[in-house]
């Protein structure tokens, strides 16, 4: 969307239609755990650019054993000495099985290559290799979508001054993230650079504007739902069996429990 921006999303419109989608997710999950499909999503942007609140949204309804979050902390001194994919490898999905990758082995051509937390030699031989990982992926059968979040400057310092002010939120944010400020245009140069090695026809790269929260919530579900060729899985047929008669069991006397406090009554 270039441009002026759209009018925000109105709060009704946009909670009517994502639980449309998440409903439609619920169904792509069940496909996923029937048919033994191994679904990868990555989401990667800038800081502050919504990705954590659109994944929580995806997974809001799916079943944690099904679809996971892979959110990997820096590297241990011992992961730094191996093949630079292979701790990713590790949480790569099983048959029936969906990852969300909450940022990825894209770090190294982003806060890696920024920061200098990695040689340009390193950060050359990824643009190299990350094409020929990605194509191995595919060609295994593993289902492949990435998502890159597009944030203006205005918009991330405005989230970014949220953050500070909010103590629910505040968290989120890192001596690294605020530095990321004056680092925006080595970001978006290191972005151009990935895409132009990474951008592949067998995991092509998919923009979210997301300026506006709830349309790119929405607009990014409703495309991974639209590339995955899931279709409805009939539930398995259940009924609510009868409850036996008591056989004269007696429960223990509730003095003998410690109970939480009710906390509520005070209120």
């Amino acid at each position: 969307m270039a441009g002026k921006r759209a009018a925000e999303l109105p709060r009704k419109t946009y909670e009517k239609e994502l639980l449309r989608l998440q409903t439609e997710l619920v169904k792509m999950q069940e496909w996923v755990r029937a048919t033994g499909a191994r679904l990868v999503v990555v989401f990667e942007g800038r800081d502050a650019a919504g990705k954590g609140g659109t994944i929580k949204r995806v997974t809001e309804h799916l079943n944690p054993r099904v679809a996971r979050i892979a959110a990997l902390p820096k590297p241990t001194e011992r992961q730094r000495t191996q093949w630079y994919f292979q701790r990713y490898v590790e949480h790569l999905p099983a048959a029936g099985e969906i990852v969300l990758f909450d940022r990825s082995w894209y770090n190294r051509a982003g806060v890696e290559h920024v920061m200098g937390f990695c040689t340009k030699e390193e950060h050359q031989l990824f643009l190299r290799q990350c094409p020929i990982f990605e194509r191995m992926l595919v060609e295994a059968g593993v289902l492949l979508r990435k998502y890159w979040f597009s944030v203006s400057d205005t918009e991330q310092q405005e989230r970014f001054r949220k953050r500070l002010e909010d103590p629910l939120r505040r968290w989120k944010l890192s001596p690294m993230d605020l530095e990321s400020i004056t680092h925006w245009e080595a970001y978006s140069r290191a972005k151009d650079e990935m895409l132009v090695h990474t951008d592949i026809s067998e995991a092509p790269w998919f923009t979210v504007e997301s300026d506006d929260k709830r349309r790119a919530r929405l607009n990014m579900i409703a495309h991974l739902l639209s590339s995955v060729p899931y279709t409805e899985v009939p539930p398995q047929v259940l009924e609510l069996p009868e409850r036996p008669p008591s056989t004269g069991y007696q429960r223990t006397p509730r003095d003998l429990q410690s109970y939480v406090p009710d906390h509520a009554a005070t209120l």
